[in-house]
């Protein structure tokens, strides 16, 4: 007995398991059903039946799609550049004397012309300078019979009172050596006599030699002295520090009342207008980059202003290190917008290409680094890689791939194939702007 009521229980989870099974497949085959019918109510365009288009044995429907041509553009070619904005001039202005710092006349930021007073030293030891060596220059103009008050070349040596005594003197040694050998020819006067006219004849000659060499040194000291007068008078004039060139003051670095030695940095001065950028081109642009190109380029303390400049030397020597050269842009900076140090991006405009085939981005799949385009030929599709290059205005550029005369799927591409069936709608509206980049 207890096995009888086994075995029916038994028979009754079978039953039970298999109308369970049954339930399931009926539940997927109900909700397959749906889901291919919504597919269809949802995309009219797709393919008709479970089985579409890569599947096996269903028909493919049309797809609707909008198409664009091959066009011709201009296309401004142009290379990248990068750099900094550098000022065109910059010095430091330094003192040539020592001395107290009495004025200074600039702060930081100030903007001044070349020329204009930075600093003012006190000038009282040098201009006491000045005078002990405006009294020696006096001293040695007086020896030479020179009017101090105006420089003047000083007279010939034979002008000079101590040449002119030493010349007097010697010819009347001569004089009375002439004389003294007419009396002692006639025997009249003794020979010692004779022979002393003689020694002072050659006295007053070695004191002639003497004067002349004097009057000499005293003319080369003259220069010098007059020089020591000049050197001192400008000692005196850099007691005023001016500025070398114009800008705006970048540093201030001295103080009132501190002492400064020579060659003493006082201030900094960096030209502000015009400004340069600094960069390096690639070497196998070489061939394009010449001065007078035109450059724009941007700056982050000025988002969405662009700035314009033009090449202006370019470096003769590639880097070996980077395989670069350098090359520097002038920028006009007469607003003061652009302060030197600024990182600048853009580009430089090298060349216009006419007549470019392009083509439109919404033509154009890329996958894996891979473009593809889609040829409508007989009502259907067909696949075509193509190599682009440059993208201005929605537009890129056709390298490669199609000759120009093709009629190109712009919409729905990611349900084309080759030979799928196609149904144009329209033509995209791909115009695209006739500059094709700035000049």
């Amino acid at each position: 007995m207890v096995i009888m009521i086994t075995a029916k229980k038994n028979v009754a989870t079978q039953r039970l398991f298999w109308s369970a099974t049954a339930a399931l497949f009926l539940f997927a085959a109900l909700t397959a059903g749906c889901g291919t019918a919504g597919n269809s109510n949802t995309d009219a365009n797709s393919t008709v039946g479970p089985k579409g288009p890569g599947g096996r044995g269903g028909r493919t429907a049309e797809v609707t799609i909008q198409t664009a041509g091959v066009q011709r553009i201009s296309i401004q070619r142009q290379i990248d550049l990068s750099g900094s904005l550098i000022p065109q001039d910059e010095a430091q202005v330094s003192s040539e004397v020592a001395g107290v710092v009495r004025q200074v006349f600039v702060e930081m930021g100030q903007e001044v012309s070349a020329g204009e007073v930075l600093v003012k030293l006190d000038p009282r030891e040098l201009e006491l300078a000045l005078q002990r060596a405006q009294s020696q220059l006096r001293q040695t103009e007086a020896q030479l019979g020179i009017n101090g008050l105006e420089y003047g070349e000083p007279p010939p040596d034979e002008q000079i009172s101590s040449v002119r005594l030493a010349m007097a003197n010697r010819d009347d040694a001569l004089a009375q050596l002439k004389r003294a050998q007419r009396l002692r020819s006639q025997n009249l006067l003794p020979q010692a006599d004779l022979d002393a006219a003689e020694t002072r004849v050659k006295v007053m000659e070695a004191n002639y030699q003497a004067a002349l060499e004097s009057v000499r040194s005293l003319k080369a000291t003259l220069q010098e002295r007059r020089h020591a007068v000049e050197l001192a008078q400008k000692k005196l004039n850099d007691t005023v520090i001016r500025a070398s060139i114009s800008g705006q003051i970048a540093e201030r670095l001295v103080q009132q009342g501190e002492y400064i030695r020579e060659n003493t940095p006082v201030v900094r001065i960096v030209q502000i207008n015009p400004l340069k950028i600094r960069s390096a081109i690639q070497e196998r642009h070489a061939g394009l980059v010449r001065t007078g190109l035109s450059v724009e380029f941007a700056v982050e303390s000025a988002p969405g202003q662009t700035f314009r400049g033009k090449v202006a030397y370019i470096s003769p020597s590639v880097d070996l290190s980077t395989r670069t050269f350098p090359v520097e842009v002038m920028v006009d900076n007469a607003s003061r917008r652009l302060k030197p140090g600024f990182f600048a991006k853009g580009v430089i405009f090298t060349h216009r290409d006419e007549n470019v085939l392009a083509i439109s981005e919404d033509t154009v799949s890329t996958l894996a680094g891979v473009s593809n385009v889609y040829v409508v030929e007989g009502g259907k599709v067909r696949q075509q890689q193509v190599t682009i290059g440059t993208k201005i205005d929605g537009m890129y550029e056709l390298l490669e791939g199609l000759k120009g005369d093709e009629v190109l799927a712009a919409s729905n591409l990611t349900l084309l194939a080759t030979g799928v069936p196609v149904k144009i709608s329209r033509a995209a509206n791909t115009a695209p702007s006739s500059e094709g980049g700035q000049p």
